[in-house]
């Protein structure tokens, strides 16, 4: 195959033209694609606070194999590649002088990707985040439950949701350049953030959800303040935004935990979650090689 199997395009719709079908034959896997390319549509590059996003598609004899989509300055995100595949996609980029920060892609497109990265740029990929995906069987609420009940968050949470999300994103290392205050009003609009609070009605905790696209729904982000974790809240949280997305009619509800979370992830199976696959993190930079 060559490099130049690889369409490009900066413009949403004409991705999707393309790509729509493939990306809902496996609305799991690409729950992320899937999602952000439905808030770049609705919302345009100012739902990911980004310069102009770049979308790749990947076909061979008329059938789209992959695809992939950037919104600067995150990293790129890529669909399942056999080596091949994301070594041509490496060549293609690095030869149109694209910098890249990293990829997010399943645990084995990341490696081969981030292996073509370097080869073809010399840039040092470094291994920054795993994480596993996950779909909500049965649901089961965690017993014993803490005290309180679930809301859906209005206009007037706005500061809070502003506070939390900022509080979020410097949790997980996301780009300091995200509107808070927009992600809240749109969240807010949509119905899409649920709260925890104690019997006092004090919101302890917030669980998200993105809007159903192909018949699936992902809970993101879970988010409890530091000193009030480990009193089950994020858990409450989560039941309640799945409960939810269930009666929305979504045929899945899909979560992503940090692997190197074990607290996380014993608690998601608890509440009925089980495991899709494995995805992993690369950043790339010339500093000083650490082991893949």
């Amino acid at each position: 195959m060559s490099p130049d199997d690889w369409y490009l395009t900066e413009d949403v719709d004409d991705f999707l033209a393309r790509a729509t079908d493939f990306l809902h034959s496996r609305p799991a896997l690409h729950t992320v694609p899937l999602t952000v390319t439905e808030a770049l549509r609705a919302h345009g590059a100012d739902a990911y606070g980004s310069d102009a996003p770049v979308f790749g598609v990947l076909q061979r004899s008329g059938e789209v194999r992959a695809t992939f989509f950037r919104t600067p300055p995150r990293r790129l995100t890529v669909t399942p590649l056999t080596p091949e595949e994301a070594d041509c996609l490496a060549a293609r980029l690095a030869g149109l002088g694209h910098p890249l920060p990293g990829v997010n892609a399943d645990r084995d497109t990341a490696a081969s990707f981030a292996g073509a990265w370097q080869r073809h740029t010399g840039d040092v990929p470094t291994p920054y985040e795993r994480m596993r995906l996950y779909r909500l069987g049965r649901l089961t609420p965690p017993e014993p439950s803490p005290g309180g009940r679930g809301r859906v968050a209005g206009a007037e949470d706005r500061e809070r949701l502003v506070r939390w999300h900022r509080e979020f994103v410097a949790d997980i290392g996301g780009p300091p350049d995200t509107d808070d205050g927009a992600w809240a009003e749109t969240r807010i609009a949509e119905g899409r953030v649920t709260f925890w609070e104690t019997p006092d009605g004090t919101p302890v905790s917030m669980a998200g959800v993105t809007p159903m696209v192909a018949g699936q729904i992902r809970v993101a982000p879970v988010y409890t303040p530091l000193h009030l974790r480990g009193r089950g809240y994020g858990g409450a949280a989560t039941v309640e935004a799945s409960r939810a997305a269930l009666g929305t009619g979504a045929a899945e509800v899909l979560l992503f935990a940090d692997l190197a979370n074990p607290t996380s992830n014993a608690l998601y199976r608890r509440i009925g979650y089980c495991p899709v696959a494995d995805f992993a993190v690369y950043d790339f930079s010339r500093g000083v090689p650490q082991a893949l």
